[in-house]
């Protein structure tokens, strides 16, 4: 799972990307956030709980600025999996940015609102956990007047209508429409959409497919100027059948070997040498 965190930050990171993300999900795809505006914010903050000061860490979290002005602060957090404390979480995130700007060295500047968007990448299943404060709080029917509610912003990648798939413009579409395919098929057919960055998206489809072949594909793409995934698919496939090729060359010398040791020509200790491996896990071939 921590794999996949990393290597979905990793392409967020990038202001196109983020500003894309913001734009197709809050603006119905309209240039309402240029990249040039985002600023990178310290995802973390401290917090002070039981006397002890404690950290808790976004995502990514970056400033939306016009003229040197904070606009808002957003950030996002990903779920490959549906958490039932999500509200608790994001409360807390935005909370300790809105204590920052209530202390006394911020009272002269400018207040901006903090605006964060929960995105779930599983396709398997919906999100069926809270989305509000009040549905993970148990509270007292005559206390409920008096406490103030709060939703998340929970965006179902894999379940967004086609049309707004297609209204992504960076490297965030590839990964939203295999979602949307494997959803929908179990199966993902790509197009040729060129790719910005190579290296993340590809770590990224490695940690979400468990497949490491679309890892070991990036020193093959490496000063290539144009590479789009129905490159990067042909050149998974055909490591795959080079792979399967070694495999079946690597067994059919162990069955060789394990017939001359069984014969008597080779003693385990030279079949083990030639099989390149310790004479214990040879013998581990030998019925």
């Amino acid at each position: 799972m921590q794999g996949k965190d990393i290597t979905e930050k990793m392409l967020e990171k990038y202001n196109d990307v983020f500003a894309d993300i913001l734009n197709v999900l809050l603006f119905a795809g309209g240039d309402v956030v240029d990249e040039s505006a985002l600023t990178d914010a310290l995802p973390m903050s401290m917090l002070k709980i039981d006397g002890r000061v404690r950290t808790q860490e976004r995502d990514i979290a970056k400033y939306w600025r016009k003229n040197k002005i904070n606009v808002a602060l957003f950030g996002l957090e990903n779920q490959t999996v549906p958490n039932k404390l999500m509200p608790l979480r994001v409360f807390g995130y935005d909370g300790a940015e809105y204590v920052k700007q209530s202390r006394k060295e911020n009272s002269d500047r400018a207040k901006y609102p903090v605006i964060t968007l929960v995105l779930y990448l599983g396709y398997e299943k919906r999100w069926n956990y809270p989305k509000r404060l009040f549905d993970v709080l148990d509270i007292d029917e005559d206390i409920r007047p008096y406490v103030n509610d709060f939703k998340i912003n929970l965006f179902e990648i894999a379940y967004l209508e086609r049309e707004k798939i297609d209204l992504f413009k960076s490297d965030f579409r590839i990964l939203a429409d295999y979602l949307y395919q494997m959803r929908k098929s179990r199966d993902y057919i790509a197009d040729e959409t060129n790719i910005a960055h190579v290296e993340e998206l590809l770590t990224l489809m490695s940690a979400m497919t468990g497949d490491n072949r679309f890892e070991e594909t990036i020193n093959d793409l490496k000063g290539k100027e144009k590479v789009n995934m129905c490159e990067v698919l042909d050149r998974v496939e055909a490591r795959g059948i080079e792979k399967g090729r070694l495999e079946g060359r690597q067994e059919g010398t162990i069955n060789t070997l394990i017939s001359l040791v069984k014969d008597g020509i080779l003693s385990l200790d030279e079949a083990a040498i030639r099989a390149d491996m310790s004479a214990k896990d040879f013998k581990k071939y030998i019925k």
